[in-house]
């Protein structure tokens, strides 16, 4: 028998990457306390109904946290175990649910585990982790290679032998097909549940599993030198989306069915066919891939259309989609499409059937900070310069006021504010009825309140004129039609809707108007969400 499910597809998840939100130490990282001290701000006045935490652990912070020494406790920068307790049993009195990172790919090369099995070739720990031999002449087993630059094999002097690491040589790779490996990280899961999480985003699952031939993988012929990232010169057959992926996600989704309403949402790159073939391993309903199509799809109304009419159709009513606008990896929407048409799509993803995750800052239109050579933190940067590859401008502090360092810190932060915080703040934000922060506010009360949009399916209709997406959400007798110009031109639009109640428009400027859509001049950057 399923279990009782607390997640709906109405929530809306903020994406917090603790050391840029809140610092309540003045130590110029932010931690657990400052979560806690913030939680009024999220629950109440913004609105989300849960958080999802970027990894707080122990850690070396070489790679920020995703370079784990112990997977059962709190990094000290962060605060502790009883503080993370608060921080679950405050959140919870807000009715706010909370979502750990679990990165089962990798471990920091301090982490006790990779200690031992480093020591010796005989160490119990030992295939713990994927060893190999070199080539006769010294070189790494093959030709495989780092996210972040160069071989993915590290030699180690202690036993000669190559380890295997396909991010930082700080990140060894856990090898998964050792059975106790696989238990002891199920048991990870069941740990952090029985302190009370609600749930977990599982940080990239799809290479956990190798070609355990170690054979090399082929070249890629699209690849240009200089213009593409290193890491694109193969074709990554042999080290992501192994058939075992699959059956792993589905043992997943068993862990998580042991408690009652919990949920996961894993990071997953891939195509439409390979998002359905993950739903369907998974075989859960509140087990949930990622969609990143609003950040990958070019931004045209056309293209995102026909994605989301075909992903729907996929989907039908087994499963409920898990939309993304930006993330910590990803340059900030704001940046990529530009501030007007960030609008639209906040107002696209949040009107969407499904889950939403916002990344802090999107609410006040925060955009990419610069970050000089001198200042770069992310070792991506520091290994592969000059390509954009950097993760930092995504990552600068929220901007919660116009004091110094932006309300975020009474210190100098960890990485630099965006220099804009004067004018692009909460504070100042919340005073403008026609703000970012406003829409935003908005379209989160909308989904709680509004059946159509909270519960309703998605219908899609014809497009009519270009760069223009209308759809429909409908529940029973309630209809919400949802009209947006990816645009900055007007558009003249006829449809056969007559006395459409303004329920919110992009601009913030014409809610609660009636209009007849029949020969209707739509205004570039404009959208509405229109009661019928």
């Amino acid at each position: 028998m399923q279990p009782e499910i607390s997640w709906k597809a109405n929530s809306v998840v903020y994406h917090l990457y603790v050391r840029s939100f809140k610092d309540s130490n003045n130590d110029g990282i932010g931690d657990l306390q400052g979560i806690i001290n913030s939680l009024h701000y999220l629950s109440k006045t913004l609105g989300v109904t849960a958080i999802w935490l970027s990894p707080i652990y122990p850690s070396p912070q070489v790679d920020f946290g995703y370079d784990i020494a112990d997977y059962k406790n709190i990094d000290q920068i962060f605060g502790t175990r009883n503080i993370f307790d608060t921080l679950i049993k405050k959140a919870h009195e807000h009715k706010i649910k909370i979502m750990m990172d679990f990165v089962p790919n990798h471990t920091s090369d301090k982490h006790k585990w990779f200690q031992e099995s480093r020591s010796s070739k005989n160490n119990p720990k030992r295939d713990w982790y994927i060893w190999a031999s070199p080539k006769s002449n010294g070189q790494p087993p093959n030709n495989w290679l780092s996210h972040f630059g160069g071989s993915a094999w590290a030699l180690d002097a202690t036993t000669g032998e190559y380890y295997l690491h396909l991010f930082n040589e700080h990140q060894p790779d856990l090898n998964w097909r050792n059975f106790l490996v696989e238990k002891e990280m199920l048991n990870i899961l069941r740990f952090w549940m029985n302190r009370g999480i609600d749930g977990f985003r599982v940080d990239v699952p799809y290479v956990i599993y190798k070609d355990p031939l170690l054979e090399d993988e082929p070249l890629n012929s699209n690849y240009m030198e200089g213009k593409h990232d290193p890491f694109d010169m193969l074709l990554h057959t042999k080290t992501s989306w192994q058939p075992e992926f699959y059956q792993l996600m589905k043992k997943f989704t068993e862990v998580l069915q042991e408690y009652k309403g919990k949920f996961m949402v894993t990071e997953t790159w891939t195509d439409l066919p390979g998002l359905i073939k993950t739903y369907n391993a998974a075989g859960w309903k509140y087990f949930q891939p990622f969609n990143f199509s609003l950040i990958t799809l070019p931004w045209r109304a056309d293209i995102h259309k026909q994605y989301i009419d075909e992903y729907e159709r996929a989907l039908g009513d087994l499963y409920i989609p898990c939309w993304v606008l930006g993330n910590h990896d990803k340059h900030r929407v704001a940046s990529r499409i530009g501030k007007d048409q960030a609008r639209i799509a906040a107002m696209f993803e949040l009107t969407l059937h499904g889950i939403s995750f916002i990344y802090y800052g999107e609410e006040i239109g925060m955009i990419d900070g610069k970050i000089s050579k001198k200042k770069v933190m992310d070792p991506y940067e520091k290994t592969s310069p000059g390509l954009d590859l950097s993760r930092d401008p995504e990552r600068t502090p929220l901007q919660w006021d116009s004091s110094e360092n932006a309300g975020f810190s009474n210190a100098t932060p960890w990485i630099p504010i965006n220099k804009n915080y004067r004018k692009s703040n909460i504070a100042t934000e919340m005073k403008d009825p026609h703000s970012f922060f406003a829409l935003y506010q908005k379209l989160i009360r909308l989904r709680k309140e509004n059946p159509a949009l909270s519960e309703g399916k998605y219908i899609p209709l014809f497009e009519p004129v270009e760069n223009v997406f209308l759809f429909l959400r409908e529940k029973d007798s309630q209809r919400v039609l949802i009209l947006l110009n990816f645009d900055d031109k007007d558009k003249k639009i006829s449809l056969d809707f007559k006395d459409a109640k303004i329920l919110c428009s992009a601009t913030m400027k014409e809610d609660n108007k009636l209009i007849d859509l029949n020969n209707f001049s739509l205004r570039g950057n404009e959208g509405y969400i229109l009661q019928l």
